[in-house]
């Protein structure tokens, strides 16, 4: 079974402009209902900042208005980068067979880049969907610089055995 994670995709994330947002959402949409279509599962993380930005429950804490979450969808909160520490993920994905976590969301360096290392990590076959990650411009690189900097890292991160990270567009992924 096929379970895609999007991480992070936020409202009050995307207060500031973030790279090819308006894409990055449409591909999420596409990934949400290739998984569902295809009898998977899609998990929503949150990430919680009680009293900052991302106050649980606050306008700004809620799923990105251009996504579609369904009742049927899963819900995780997180308060680190990895959305695996501390969190019911690995009680949630060790419910069913997993054959392919995809992961998408925002943001490429931060906390998308730390959940594909720790679903690694923790022995999933890990797939990113290259056109549907994003973050904003850092103030020593540009943001198309850190997603295709990211895209490449993940492609040759070193794994035990035959395991690797496979990194692809969405449309190879639907």
């Amino acid at each position: 079974m096929d379970v895609l994670l999007v991480i992070d995709v936020q409202q009050g994330l995307f207060d500031h402009p973030r790279h090819e947002d308006t894409q990055v959402f449409s591909n999420i949409n596409r990934l949400t209902d290739g998984v569902r279509q295809g009898g998977g599962r899609v998990i929503y993380v949150q990430h919680d900042e009680p009293g900052g930005e991302l106050h649980p429950g606050s306008p700004a804490w809620q799923i990105h208005a251009a996504l579609s979450p369904r009742p049927t969808d899963s819900r995780v909160r997180k308060a680190a980068c990895d959305s695996f520490l501390d969190t019911e993920l690995g009680f949630l994905l060790a419910e069913q067979s997993v054959d392919r976590l995809i992961l998408c969301g925002c943001a490429t360096d931060f906390c998308v880049d730390t959940t594909v290392r720790s679903a690694a990590s923790h022995g999933f076959d890990v797939t990113v969907a290259q056109d549907a990650h994003t973050t904003a411009d850092r103030a020593h690189l540009k943001a198309d610089a850190i997603i295709k900097h990211h895209n490449w890292m993940w492609e040759n991160l070193a794994l035990p055995g035959d395991r690797l990270v496979l990194v692809q567009p969405t449309e190879q992924i639907i």
